[in-house]
This record gives structure tokens, sequence and C-alpha cells, in this order.
């Protein structure tokens, strides 16, 4: 399937050479780290909402993973991680970049295991995200104008200062861990017949199709990003890197460039890929907060406008939804509700 958009296969920059990328995880690393987890998180809850049902057309079940401690799905991986990390990597620290949910999980996790954690994130980073980061004992460090110009600000700080660096996607501890979320849907609801996941740098899509995949290969897995940030589309449908203009404003989508250990899995596990406007990401924030009674940042409400694209194709399925994160600041909210577009 190929989603209603006028970007073009042409990119910034293309190298169609993947880099040397550590073994995916399999469905046993996501047992594992169900295991790990279960020992600081519960599980999320996953509900219906009959409103939802009426303006999509399926049976829909949310996955809310907005109530997490951090807000965001993210937790998962982060937690995960720390757990494995080796005694002497502990001591040396962890650097990594983030535009937000991603950092807060390192935070909170590297907390939790004594471990120091600093966190490159763009200039203009959401302030909620920044508190909650520095709340939980992190090193903020404000760099660059985007996701990319931090991320490089990070891996320069790494090499600088001794630490190791935490790619946000191209990690397999991270995506074990937030595939968790669709083994819990999978235990609960074993009828889903389709799953759609926000895609920023791929974790949660991959880890989901990992997961689905090995339980029912015919549940239809389905991946969504931003319009204004297509790089993740892009390389998923030409099979190769792809960079593109990230322009999003949200934040848990703005990647300009792919993760090619999450792009890896999707291109051997996923179904479809959709895009989607920053306008039906706010119509589908404000029909979250109306109708499910529940926050979503833009990104975390991203699968719901996905499903409402989709909704001819999957009228009267089972669609579970992944609700990635509900961290948007007042000032987000407002414009989300002042915007009908």
């Amino acid at each position: 399937m190929q989603p209603n958009s006028n970007v073009s296969g042409k990119t910034d920059s293309a190298k169609d050479e993947v880099p040397e990328l550590p073994a995916p995880p399999s469905f046993a690393d996501v047992l594992s780290a169900q295991t790990v987890l279960r020992r600081y998180l519960a599980p999320t809850p996953l509900h219906n909402y009959p409103v939802l049902d009426a303006a999509t057309g399926a049976e829909v079940w949310v996955k809310h993973e907005n109530y997490l401690p951090i807000g965001a799905f993210k937790l998962r991986g982060g937690i995960n991680f720390m757990a494995q990390m080796p005694a002497e990597q502990r001591k040396q620290g962890v650097v990594t970049a983030s535009t937000g949910n991603h950092g807060q999980s390192v935070a909170y996790a590297a907390r939790m295991f004594g471990v120091k954690a600093v966190i490159s994130v763009p200039e203009n980073a959401n302030p909620v995200k920044l508190e909650a980061m520095r709340a939980n004992g992190a090193d903020v460090r404000l760099y660059g104008a985007d996701f990319e110009q931090a991320k490089k600000h990070g891996e320069q700080v790494a090499e600088e200062e001794g630490l190791k660096f935490l790619s946000s996607g191209d990690e397999p501890a991270l995506i074990a861990g937030v595939a968790t979320h669709t083994l819990e849907i999978m235990q609960e609801k074993p009828d889903i017949e389709a799953i759609i996941v926000p895609v920023g740098g791929g974790s949660g899509a991959s880890g989901a199709s990992i997961v689905a995949k090995r339980v029912n290969p015919d549940i239809r897995t389905v991946a969504v990003c931003a319009e204004a940030s297509p790089a993740a589309y892009l390389a998923w449908r030409d099979r190769a890197w792809r960079e593109a203009p990230n322009r999003t404003a949200a934040e848990g989508l703005a990647t300009g460039a792919p993760y090619m250990l999450p792009q890896s899995i999707l291109w051997d596990l996923l179904d479809d890929f959709v895009m989607v406007s920053e306008q039906e990401m706010f119509a589908a924030v404000r029909m979250y907060l109306a109708n499910a009674k529940t926050l979503a940042e833009p990104a975390g409400a991203s699968a719901l406008a996905a499903l409402l694209r989709l909704r001819d194709e999957l009228a009267g399925k089972k669609v579970a939804l992944i609700l990635s994160g509900g961290n948007i600041s007042p000032e987000q909210l407002g414009a989300v509700l002042d915007s009908t577009g």
C-alpha cells in the first residue's frame, strides 16, 4: 500500500549501503524483557471505546502507554537496557540523544540503576520532557536545531568523555523492551487483527512486528509517521537508507534519517506504512481527549490518525492502537485545541 502523499522518492541524501548492525532481537528476547520489566512495571491498560469504534468503523483497542511513569512507551526499552548493562559500563555512564521520550526513559532508568546519564536534546525541545529528564537526575545538554544535530553532538560527547553512546533506535535491548507492549496486547486480546504503531526511530513498530508476526502471521502490522518527516517511510519503501526534511511538530516522530536496525526488521515483517499530516494528528489528539478522556501527544495520536485514513480497509476489524505517549506541553495542547483546519 502507498500512502496518499505528495512526498517523492527524492531525498536530501541517500546511501544504499546498510551499515554493520547488531543482530535484531528475537521473540525469546522479548519474553526475557517482559520478565525483567514485570519487576518494575505493571502492564498498561488496553481499553475499548465505543465512541472511537463509531468514528473509525473498527473495533478499537487503545494500548495506553501514556499511563507509564514517564508518560511514554520508551520506558520499557530504557529499563530493559539498563537492567542488562554490564557493571563496568554502568560505572562509565551513558550518553544518548533524544527529542524527549527516549531521553526521559534513559534518565528514569539510569536513576533506578545508579548510572550517570547525559542527554543531548535539540534547543527547541518540549519543556515538559526537559523538566522530567532533569528531575530524574540526567545531565541535559541543549544542542542544535533538530534531532540529527543533537545526535551528532551526543556521539561527540561519548567520544570526548568516555561514555557509552546509546542509540535510540539501533539497540536490540531497547527494541526487545518496547516490544513488550505488543506482547501484553496479544496476551490480553489474542484475537486482534491489526496493530498500528507510530514510527520515529522505529523501535516500537519493529518490536510490535516481531511479536505480532510470531503470535499470528495474519495480523496486519501498520507503521505511521508524519508527512512532514518522511525519512522512515522512504527508507521502508525503497529498502535503503534515505534522509529527508524533518519538519513535524510531533517530536516523537521527528527524525530526518532512519535507524537501520529497526528498518531491517520492518522490511521483513511490516505490512503497511502510512503517513499522516499535522492536522490529522491534531484532530486525533482532540478525539482522544473528547472521546477517550485521555491525553495524547501528536505522535501518540498518530496511530488513531492512521486508522481514520484506513477506515475503509479496516472496517469491522479488531484494531490495536499504540498510544505511545502523552507528553504534550500546555502550549502545544492550546495550539492543538485552537487548530481545526
